[in-house]
């Protein structure tokens, strides 16, 4: 699996958030965790997780009868996934839209916006000295 391109459907999103803010883990420490919320029982949880290691998102490793969880992909990666796949997906891959659709959506702070203007002149800077003879689009 990718790590820059990783894709998560709700329920691994309610696992793995579970698992980074506990791992290493066990299922069912995380079946408690997400009881009240979710509702799930332990066999709900262990073959998600089991099917998330599949897939490369989680990895376990087996002490005796006990087996814990630790995540395989980061915050930053399966954010980064998210993005993507709503980019292209309800954007068809134009980002301004997108950046735009945010940026009226949320309240944006002036320190925010500082940021992210900050951001972007780092990007355009890194652009233009990857790329030299060319001007950053």
């Amino acid at each position: 699996m990718r790590k820059d391109g990783v894709e998560l459907t709700e329920a691994e999103w309610t696992i793995i958030k579970a698992v980074w803010d506990a791992e290493p883990c066990s299922a069912p420490a995380i079946q408690e965790k997400l009881r009240s919320k979710t509702g799930w029982t332990y066999s709900t949880v262990r073959t998600l997780m089991d099917r998330m290691v599949a897939k490369g998102l989680l990895s376990a490793e087996k002490t005796g009868h006990v087996t814990r969880f630790r995540s395989a992909v980061t915050r930053e990666q399966a954010q980064r996934g998210e993005l993507l796949y709503a980019l292209k997906n309800a954007f068809n891959g134009a980002l301004t839209p997108m950046v735009q659709g945010l940026l009226d959506a949320g309240e944006l702070s002036a320190q925010d916006l500082a940021r992210l203007e900050s951001l972007i002149k780092a990007k355009k800077k890194s652009a233009a000295s990857a790329s030299p003879g060319r001007s950053p689009r």
